[in-house]
């Protein structure tokens, strides 16, 4: 499946370095995300973190875009009950790492040379490259390393503006599987929710 994706992100790269209709450039940017579980008895709470990657385009109104990124991502949660007084409580921190390849289908509403208004939607494959986990020292939590799934789908979609050569984007993206299904007697089922945005520098390329 890894090497379909990287197949098909290649076959688009080579589509528009061939056909000169495309445009390819750096971006960084600010990600919220969310574990969310249905469990009563776990809390969890939005985490901050960051993306940087390379863009691309291929089409003029209506238009391909095939990403490639890598995502810093995570989550807290803790049981129920006061974590810094109870010793029965416990908290985990989930930091990961992950190498993201989304493939958008964007429509540019408004398309000039000063400025432009696009909207995008698409799937997304994301593999988590590395995890880490922090938690009490006094009693360790349910989550481990090898509870956290490391192949994941996405949707996500979003709207963007384009000036002069640089893009700015505002993004939701939702889980399509369980990042983590079962840990220790837990039935997670925790699917990943993330409000991205980003700040591109576009190198090259038609707008």
């Amino acid at each position: 499946m890894k090497k379909i994706l990287l197949l098909i992100v290649f076959a688009f790269f080579a589509t528009e370095l061939s056909y000169g209709q495309f445009a390819l450039g750096v971006k960084l940017g600010y990600n919220a995300n969310k574990l969310s579980t249905d469990l009563d008895t776990i809390k969890d709470q939005f985490n901050s973190g960051f993306h940087i990657g390379v863009f691309s385009r291929f089409g003029k109104r209506l238009y391909v875009a095939p990403e490639l990124q890598y995502t810093l991502s995570g989550a807290v949660f803790s049981s129920e009950g006061n974590v810094n007084v109870s010793t029965d409580d416990w908290k985990q921190k989930i930091t990961i790492g992950s190498l993201d390849i989304p493939v958008l289908l964007g429509f540019k509403i408004i398309h000039s040379d000063f400025i432009t208004w696009r909207l995008e939607l698409g799937p997304m494959a994301s593999f988590v490259l590395n995890t880490k986990i922090t938690e009490k020292e006094s009693l360790s939590g349910p989550i481990k390393t090898a509870d956290i799934n490391t192949a994941n789908w996405y949707i996500l979609g979003g709207t963007g503006v384009d000036f002069l050569f640089m893009k700015f984007d505002i993004r939701y993206q939702y889980g399509l599987n369980a990042l983590i299904e079962d840990a220790s007697n837990y039935q997670f089922d925790t699917k990943g929710q993330m409000i991205v945005v980003s700040l591109g520098f576009k190198l090259f390329g038609k707008k």
